[in-house]
């Protein structure tokens, strides 16, 4: 029951470990394939703790803040696209927050939706049940594409800014090393691993 055809579909996930470097993720699919010109990561910055709903309600309102806000000087066509189709990783407190922030951006006219892993129950605004797609239907299959490349992109990001943290806390510790040096060489060595090797 989609006003338009989803042609643009955006997915928001969320990836962090018990708070530490928690981050988000925006990938974008048109007429079913990935457009990763215009994918974006985000830091998350808000200090709530473990809370995924939170973090979804936050990534969601920077984005559509950017769209809204967008100017000549700082034009971003990943930001200044409209969706047809809001999908987030997760049930319905994710689709609320989600909402919640599109609400207050008043963007009631995007379609949002949520896909949850478990049962790969599709939730939809105002209806308490979700709706169970079949296995082989081709829409499941294309939202289930679209939410495990978000999260994919999540992880990675994640991945490499716990990475850095990481490094910064090595070098922070080792005698003789300044702001300059540290980050020359988080530029030289791409993991702790790798500087440890090379030790």
């Amino acid at each position: 029951n989609l006003e338009s055809l989803p042609i643009r579909i955006e997915c928001f996930d969320i990836s962090n470990i018990q708070d530490e470097s928690p981050v988000g993720s925006m990938v974008v699919f048109e007429d079913a394939a990935p457009k990763k010109a215009h994918y974006r990561k985000f830091g998350v910055r808000s200090e709530g703790g473990q809370d995924d709903f939170g973090m979804i309600r936050e990534v969601v309102f920077r984005r559509f803040a950017r769209m809204r806000s967008v100017t000549a000087e700082e034009y971003d066509a990943g930001f200044a696209t409209c969706p047809n189709l809001v999908v987030v990783d997760g049930g319905k407190g994710q689709l609320s927050a989600a909402l919640s922030a599109m609400h207050e951006l008043d963007l009631a006219r995007v379609a949002v939706v949520s896909l949850a892993k478990r049962e790969e129950e599709v939730f939809v605004p105002g209806v308490s049940v979700p709706i169970a797609l079949e296995r082989s239907s081709p829409g499941l299959q294309l939202l289930q594409r679209v939410r495990d490349e978000a999260h994919r992109v999540a992880l990675r990001y994640h991945r490499r800014k716990r990475g850095a943290r990481s490094m910064e806390t090595i070098f922070e510790t080792l005698p003789g090393i300044g702001p300059v040096r540290r980050r020359a060489l988080l530029r030289h060595f791409p993991s702790p691993r790798v500087l440890r090797c090379r030790a």
